[in-house]
């Protein structure tokens, strides 16, 4: 099959397999690809003239695959054999990656995403050192397959913080030090509002990040942190949240702030298709309202990552209720602690919210 600089595969007509066999996910006509569905690109001959060109404009969300289950660690953390970094292929372009619990309890999420001009990794983990946590050799061995499969020998990489302040998102960001082809966005909130061209609206504006036909949206979010940001990316339609929206114990900095980015952060989500919400963390039990405490590195019965776009709604509506009051709320998906302890218990079980004891763990 003669191979172009672009190639789609919904649109290339009944191809034929190195057997010679018709493979039917060729032909459009054959309705085997709704609107939308995403064919493989890089399955095409190895021997191109060019680089392959993906198309990422479709109707709707991109399809992928979150249906597995985390790592949970152990009750001793030193026994633990489980990877330092676990990763998992969302789709052809969309990769997510997790820190074993067992090296840092908080066990944070970073995010790599592609495009046709280079790649994004949102937030880098709570441990700066390699042999703890490979972050980087991880990503660069992704990298390197994915360039090759699309026929790029160099792939520019773009590193960004949903909060230069979290110490659990900003860590890993040493291990990248001195790295080619590399873009990192500053820390310092001030340098960090000039990268986006937002020193002038924030944080009622958004930024961009061009990964080539894939435009990373960066909408300003503080509330947790004061450099708080929130990307948006239209192919898989993903919110990345960070720390100001998670299914765990979200730490209210400035609830102001708060509650402003919830109502900024909902009218996006009004505007624009949302699938998910991909938070920093993941804290709470599969049974309503229960969380694992601080430092636990053995949670075997977690919620999953993924949050639905009307828990903007409500973490909106309970954020205005804990607003200007020091106090903790537990809701079934996430709990808010304002101007009080993360470790703050309460004595009384809210209303509306299930009292489920989950299995006690061996």
């Amino acid at each position: 099959m003669a191979q172009g600089s672009v190639y789609n595969p919904a649109l290339s007509g009944n191809s034929q397999s190195a057997t010679g066999r018709a493979y039917p996910n060729g032909n459009p006509e054959l309705g085997y690809n709704p609107p939308g569905v995403r064919n493989t690109d890089s399955a095409v001959p190895l021997h191109r003239k060019a680089p392959v060109v993906h198309d990422y404009a479709c109707d709707g969300p991109a399809p992928g695959n979150l249906g597995f289950r985390w790592t949970y660690g152990s009750n001793v953390a030193a026994r633990n054999r489980d990877p330092r970094v676990q990763v998992v292929q969302y789709n052809e372009d969309t990769f997510v990656l997790r820190q074993n619990v067992c090296v840092h309890w908080e066990a944070p999420f970073t995010y790599l995403l592609f495009g046709n001009k280079g790649a994004l990794l949102i937030d880098t983990g709570a441990t700066p050192t390699p042999a703890h946590y490979p972050l980087r050799e991880t990503v660069d061995a992704i990298i390197t397959r994915w360039g090759q499969a699309r026929g790029r020998s160099k792939v520019p990489l773009t590193i960004a913080l949903t909060s230069g302040e979290d110490i659990a998102q900003n860590q890993g960001l040493a291990q990248f030090a001195g790295r080619a082809e590399t873009t990192i966005v500053p820390k310092p909130l001030a340098v960090m509002q000039r990268f986006y061209g937002l020193q002038g609206s924030w944080p009622s504006g958004t930024g961009r990040i061009d990964l080539g036909d894939r435009v990373i949206e960066v909408v300003p979010t503080p509330g947790t942190h004061k450099d708080g940001v929130t990307f948006y990316d239209p192919y898989c339609q993903f919110l990345f949240t960070g720390d100001l929206l998670f299914p765990g114990k979200i730490n209210i900095g400035n609830d102001g702030d708060f509650v402003a980015s919830l109502e900024r952060l909902k009218a996006f989500a009004g505007k624009h298709g949302v699938k998910w919400l991909l938070g920093g963390h993941v804290e709470m039990m599969f049974v309503p309202g229960k969380y694992y405490p601080r430092f636990a590195t053995y949670k075997p019965y977690e919620r999953v990552l993924e949050m639905v776009p009307a828990l903007i709604d409500e973490a909106l509506q309970y954020a205005r209720e804990v607003q200007g009051k020091d106090m903790m709320l537990i809701r079934p998906d996430f709990a808010l602690f304002n101007g009080v302890s993360p470790d703050q218990r309460t004595q009384v079980w809210p209303e509306g919210v299930p009292n489920i004891n989950p299995p006690r763990p061996f």
